[in-house]
C-alpha cells in the first residue's frame, strides 16, 4: 500500500514538473518557406534537433519495392555526398559529436540532425548536402544493403516479431499496411544503388516535405538556411496522404504451423480514425485494458508471462491483443470473458488515474528535444495538426469515462487472429465464434481492482 502511494506521489510530481516545463517554453510556431511548412518549437537548452519529414510512408511504393525508402534515407548518411566521401562525412560529424540518422515508419520517414547549438553552423552544410547532394556510392550501398538483410533475417527468427508481421500481413492483405517499411528479404536483395538513387530523386520533393525544428535558433537565420536547402530540391507534384480504415467484418483466424516452445497468438481489431473525437478516448481505453489484460491473463490465470495489448494509431488505425501461451483455448475463453466485463464500462476513477499516468509518460519522454520533434512530426503527418502534440493534456481533460467506454465497446468487436505454433493445440472455432467462450467468472472486478491496476 505504501509503495502504491509513493508511486502515485512520484507520478504526480513528474506530471506537475513536466507541465511546468511545458508552460515555461516559448510558444511553438509555424512558418512557410518555399511553400514548405516549417514547425518550430523553441527550447530552453543548447541542443538543436531538426527533422526533415517525408510524407506517405508505405503508400509511396509497391510491395515488391518495400524497403526502398528506408535504404534511400540510410544511404544519405552512410554513402557520403558529392562533397565528402563516407569517411570524411563521418569524421566531420564526429569532431563535434553531432548525430545524423534516418527513420522510416508506416506513415512517414525523416532525416534527423542533432547537435549542440554552438556547432550548428558547422554541421548544417553536412545536413543540407546529405539531403540535396547524396552520393549513393555502389560499394557503400552494398554494405548497408547487406546489413539490412542481416537485420531482417535476425528479426524473422524472433517469434514476437514473426507473429506481429503475420498479423499485419493477414489483416491488411493487399493493402499498404501489409508492407514492412524496412522491407523483406526478397524485396531488399533485388534493389540496386541506381534504382534507390532514382527513387530518392523522385521522392525528395518539396511537395512531400515538412520540417520540424526544436531548438533555440534565430528565426531569420533558420529561414535562410532552410530556404537554401529547399531551393536545391524540386517542387514536385501535389501530394495528398491516403488514409484507410481497417474494419474486419467477422472473426477470423489464420493458423501457421511452427516448431516453437510455446504458441504465439495475436489479433488486430479496428480503431478510431486520426483527428476523430474517439481517438483519445480509445487510447485511454486500451491503456487501461492493457493493465486488466495483464492482470487477468498472467496474474489471475497464469497463461502467459507477457500478455499485451496496444493501440497503433496511424493513417490506417488499428489495435492489437496477443500472448504467447501453451493453452491457447483457455486464453481465448479468458479474453472473451474479460472483454465482456470491460464492456460494462470504465469507472471515473480509473479513467482519471489513467489520464494522469498517460500524460505523465508523454511529458517524461518529451524531456528531450528529439522526442518533442518526433511528437510534432507524428501529429502533423498522421493527424494533419502538429499542435495536437502540445494540446494533448487539455484534449484529454475533455474525455469522459462514458467516452472511453463507448470507444472500447465500438471497436472491440471483430478480430483478425493469427496463430503460430502447434495446430493441434488450438480450436479455431473458439476464435471465430461470435459468442464468447464460457468460463467461470473472472477474478477481476472493476471497482475493487481499479486502484491495484494503477
Amino acid at each position: 500500500m505504501k509503495l502504491s502511494i509513493l508511486k502515485c506521489v512520484f507520478a504526480c510530481c513528474v506530471f506537475f514538473c513536466s507541465t511546468n516545463i511545458q508552460a515555461q517554453k516559448k510558444e511553438a510556431y509555424e512558418i512557410m518557406v518555399e511553400n514548405v511548412k516549417v514547425i518550430v518549437q523553441p527550447s530552453t537548452n543548447e541542443i538543436v534537433e531538426i527533422q526533415t519529414v517525408f510524407r506517405g510512408g508505405v503508400q509511396n511504393y509497391g510491395a515488391d519495392k518495400a524497403g526502398i525508402e528506408a535504404l534511400a534515407l540510410k544511404a544519405l548518411t552512410e554513402c557520403g555526398t558529392q562533397n565528402d566521401d563516407k569517411n570524411s562525412f563521418k569524421n566531420k560529424l564526429d569532431k563535434v559529436n553531432a548525430q545524423m540518422y534516418s527513420y522510416a515508419d508506416m506513415d512517414f520517414s525523416y532525416l534527423t540532425l542533432n547537435c549542440i547549438k554552438s556547432d550548428f553552423e558547422k554541421v548544417w552544410p553536412l545536413y543540407a548536402d546529405a539531403l540535396t547532394k547524396p552520393r549513393f556510392d555502389a560499394g557503400e550501398f552494398k554494405r548497408i544493403q547487406d546489413e539490412t538483410l542481416n537485420t531482417l533475417r535476425e528479426r524473422n527468427s524472433q517469434p514476437d516479431y514473426a507473429i506481429d508481421k503475420l498479423a499485419k500481413e493477414t489483416a491488411f492483405a493487399g493493402k499498404n499496411y501489409a508492407k514492412e517499411p524496412m522491407g523483406s528479404d526478397a524485396s531488399v536483395k533485388k534493389l540496386t544503388a541506381e534504382e534507390v538513387k532514382n527513387y530518392y530523386k523522385n521522392f525528395a520533393v518539396r511537395s512531400r516535405i515538412f520540417i520540424v525544428v526544436v531548438g533555440n535558433v534565430d528565426q531569420a537565420a533558420l529561414e535562410q538556411k532552410i530556404s537554401g536547402l529547399l531551393n536545391a530540391l524540386p517542387a514536385g507534384k501535389p501530394f495528398v496522404n491516403r488514409s484507410d480504415r481497417f474494419l474486419p467484418k467477422a472473426n477470423t483466424i489464420k493458423v501457421q504451423k511452427k516448431e516453437l516452445a510455446t504458441n504465439y497468438i495475436e489479433a488486430l481489431v479496428s480503431a478510431p480514425a486520426p483527428a476523430s473525437k474517439e481517438y483519445d478516448a480509445f487510447q485511454l481505453a486500451m491503456q487501461i485494458f492493457y493493465d486488466r489484460h495483464f492482470l487477468e491473463v498472467r496474474t489471475n490465470n497464469g497463461l502467459s508471462y507477457a500478455p499485451y495489448s496496444y493501440f497503433a494509431g496511424g493513417l490506417t488505425p488499428f489495435a492489437g491483443i496477443g500472448v504467447s501461451t501453451t493453452e491457447p483455448d483457455k486464453y481465448i475463453a479468458v479474453l472473451n470473458n474479460l472483454v465482456s466485463k470491460t464492456k460494462k464500462g470504465f469507472t471515473e476513477e480509473e479513467v482519471r488515474n489513467m489520464k494522469t499516468r498517460y500524460i505523465t509518460g508523454v511529458y517524461s519522454r518529451q524531456e528531450t528535444n528529439g522526442e518533442q520533434a518526433r511528437a510534432l512530426a507524428s501529429s502533423e503527418a498522421v493527424h494533419g495538426n502538429w499542435r495536437r502534440a502540445i494540446t494533448l493534456n487539455d484534449d484529454l481533460k475533455k474525455v469522459t469515462a462514458k467516452d472511453v467506454s463507448s470507444a472500447f465497446n465500438k471497436y472491440l468487436t471483430n478480430y483478425s487472429w493469427v496463430y503460430q505454433g502447434n495446430p493441434s493445440k488450438v480450436n479455431t472455432k473458439l476464435y471465430t465464434s461470435a459468442a464468447a467462450a464460457k468460463l467461470p467468472p473472472s477474478k477481476f472486478e472493476n471497482k475493487k481492482e481499479s486502484t491495484k491496476v494503477h
